[in-house]
C-alpha cells in the first residue's frame, strides 16, 4: 500500500516571479533542516525548456519509536534528488523529488506543477502530489501515517519558505496570500541561459 496526498494552491503572484523565487528559496528560516544544495545538471533544450537536477541534503529527525529501525551509526541525513522542467512557452514549472537513502524505512516521491493561471491575473496555480511507502514488515502502515503527517507539516513550511523568498525577491514586505484546498504586477521574465550557466554550483546552507 502507498499513501497518496494531493493539494492545490493559488499563489497570488505572477508565474515569472514564483519561478524566480523557487530557485532562491534556500536558505530560509522555515527550512533550517535543508543543509546543502548542489546543481548537478542543467541545460536549455532546443524547444527552450530548462532541465535541472539538484541534490539536496536534509536532516532526518525521527520520533523515538522510529529509532529502533535505524542501526547504530547509520546516517541521519537524507539525500534528496530533485528534477525540474521550466517551460516558458506553456508557462509551467514541474518538479519531481524523491529520497535516495533510507528508502526501506520510508520512500517519499513528490510532484509539483506550477502553472500560470489563465482565469486569475497575477496568480500561479500549484498542484502538489506525494506518494509515501514503507518496506518495514509489520510496521509499514504506521510509518506511512507518520510520513504523511510530516509531509503535510513540511508542505506548510515550504509555502512559508516560498513566501519568504518572494518577499526578498521583491524587496518589499508583501505577504503571499495562499488559499489551499485539500483533495484525497511584476513580470520579471526568466533568463534560461543565465540559469543554465549555474551548472555544477554548490551551496552550503548552514548558518
Amino acid at each position: 500500500m502507498v499513501k497518496y496526498f494531493c493539494s492545490t494552491s493559488d499563489i497570488k503572484s505572477t508565474w515569472d516571479h514564483v519561478v524566480s523565487a523557487f530557485w532562491q528559496r534556500y536558505p530560509n528560516p522555515f527550512s533550517t533542516h535543508v543543509l546543502t544544495e548542489d546543481v548537478v545538471y542543467r541545460e536549455v533544450t532546443t524547444d527552450h525548456r530548462l532541465l535541472s537536477r539538484r541534490l539536496l541534503m536534509k536532516t532526518n529527525r525521527l520520533p523515538r519509536w522510529a529509532e529502533r529501525f535505524f542501526p547504530a551509526g547509520m546516517s541521519r541525513y537524507v539525500y534528496i534528488l530533485e528534477d525540474s522542467i521550466v517551460d516558458p512557452v506553456n508557462r509551467s514549472l514541474t518538479t519531481y523529488t524523491w529520497n535516495l537513502n533510507h528508502t526501506t524505512l520510508m520512500s517519499v516521491e513528490e510532484r509539483c506543477v506550477f502553472l500560470d493561471s489563465a482565469e486569475q491575473p497575477a496568480t500561479t496555480q500549484l498542484r502538489r502530489e506525494a506518494w509515501i511507502s514503507s518496506s518495514i514488515f509489520g510496521f509499514s502502515k504506521p510509518i506511512q501515517e507518520f510520513g504523511l503527517a510530516r509531509f503535510k507539516s513540511n508542505q506548510v513550511k515550504a509555502m512559508k519558505g516560498l513566501e519568504y523568498a518572494l518577499s526578498n525577491l521583491q524587496g518589499l514586505g508583501i505577504r503571499l496570500s495562499v488559499g489551499v484546498s485539500m483533495s484525497g504586477g511584476w513580470r520579471g521574465g526568466i533568463n534560461l541561459t543565465l540559469l543554465a550557466s549555474a551548472h555544477g554550483c554548490h551551496m552550503s546552507l548552514q548558518q
